[in-house]
């Protein structure tokens, strides 16, 4: 089957592909939940079994992205997810705390390689900002799927079901690639002008403008189940809200893709940081369901929001595409350190401190996301490369 980004079949490809290599950013709460709930295991035991998974996939992103040039996209993106599939199955045989810990590692390695092949395709497609929005967009119908079914398949089957969701979610991904993943094509004639090239300072400062992000992300949403309950909302209503959460998710990317050449990126990358700190903010001082359940509805939105334009202006700044590859690495990076640094700002400061500390992540993002536009101008206004 001939398929390429321009194609549906090799879209949809690389929309599985996205689903499953950001299984953490959607399950994040089942996930510790039911490693406590179910599993029995203490939460710094529960937290940190999946800090391995992915701490594991942030290091097989940085190994596999520099080198996205030089291996071919298909099969490793469908060996990958072969291999994190395998993983989450053999999770479901076992409840010892060492055997999943070793297997959330393999998991979470070859989950980073296949986002890895996914991203820098996007990276390399005639439009990436669409593109990228477009998977986005599914992302969001897969969290509605995901929140709304897998609480109950695990209250029918036990907490096994969880990996055995992953697992199929992976197993999945692993065919569709095989069949449909579409090649990376070079985006104009000098987009290999140098594979060992060194990134300009600018792409720099904003992979680590989306790690910033990525870690407020993953510092409240590890809690805002917690929130919620020790609020007084009661777990229904937070299980409302979160599935409100997918619904609203699926709003963003298309806005930002409809928006491309109407918002200014500058403007964007500026205002996401600060809005996702002012929103983090009410929900940690919340003191009724409205203030609680709104601002959570829409916190993740606005990460996908500026994600996607931040993801349009480093494909300008990288032709190459090595520093989407590295996608996963940016973003799993804040995913593994915010339970931590959100469990202790918590325990130390209460749920005040969570909102303070998103506030400073917040002004760090802002610096980080002002040096981008330090590039050439002619880069950034520069149109998306036609293939």
């Amino acid at each position: 089957m001939r398929t390429s980004t321009e194609t549906w079949f090799g879209r949809a490809a690389l929309m599985v592909a996205h689903c499953a290599g950001m299984l953490d950013l959607v399950a994040l709460p089942v996930w510790v939940g039911t490693l406590i709930g179910d599993y029995k295991f203490d939460p710094a035991y529960a937290g940190g079994l999946v800090t391995l998974f992915l701490i594991s996939a942030v290091l097989s992103s940085i190994l596999f992205a520099p080198r996205f040039n030089r291996i071919p996209t298909r099969p490793t993106a469908a060996i990958s997810y072969a291999l994190a599939a395998l993983a989450f199955f053999g999770a479901t045989l076992t409840r010892d705390f060492v055997i999943l810990a070793v297997l959330h590692v393999v998991a979470g390695a070859a989950t980073g390689c296949g986002l890895s092949q996914a991203h820098g395709t996007i990276g390399r497609a005639a439009n990436p900002h669409r593109l990228f929005a477009i998977v986005g967009m599914a992302l969001g119908v897969f969290a509605i799927v995901f929140l709304g079914a897998t609480p109950q398949v695990i209250a029918a089957f036990g907490g096994a079901a969880l990996f055995q969701v992953f697992a199929g979610v992976m197993a999945v991904s692993a065919i569709v690639a095989w069949i449909a993943f579409p090649p990376a094509s070079a985006r104009s004639a000098d987009a290999l002008f140098s594979a060992s090239a060194r990134l300009c300072p600018a792409v720099w400062f904003g992979i680590a403008g989306i790690a910033c992000m990525a870690l407020t992300q993953a510092m409240i949403f590890s809690f805002v189940q917690r929130i919620g309950i020790d609020r007084g909302v009661g777990g229904d209503a937070v299980s409302g809200v979160l599935i409100a959460l997918g619904v609203v998710d699926l709003l963003p990317a298309p806005l930002a893709a409809v928006l491309e050449n109407r918002l200014s990126a500058r403007a964007v990358l500026l205002a996401g940081p600060f809005a996702q700190a002012v929103l983090a903010l009410v929900i940690c001082l919340s003191s009724s369901f409205a203030a609680y359940a709104v601002p959570t509805a829409v916190f993740a939105a606005v990460m996908i929001f500026t994600h996607t334009f931040a993801f349009g202006i480093l494909s300008r700044l990288d032709p190459t595409s090595r520093a989407l590859a590295a996608t996963p690495a940016m973003l799993m990076t804040g995913a593994a350190m915010g339970p931590i640094m959100g469990g202790i700002l918590v325990q130390t400061l209460g749920y005040g401190g969570l909102g303070v500390a998103a506030m400073i992540v917040a002004f760090v993002a802002m610096v980080l996301f002002s040096r981008v536009h330090a590039a050439p101008r002619a880069v950034l206004a520069a149109p998306p490369a036609q293939a």
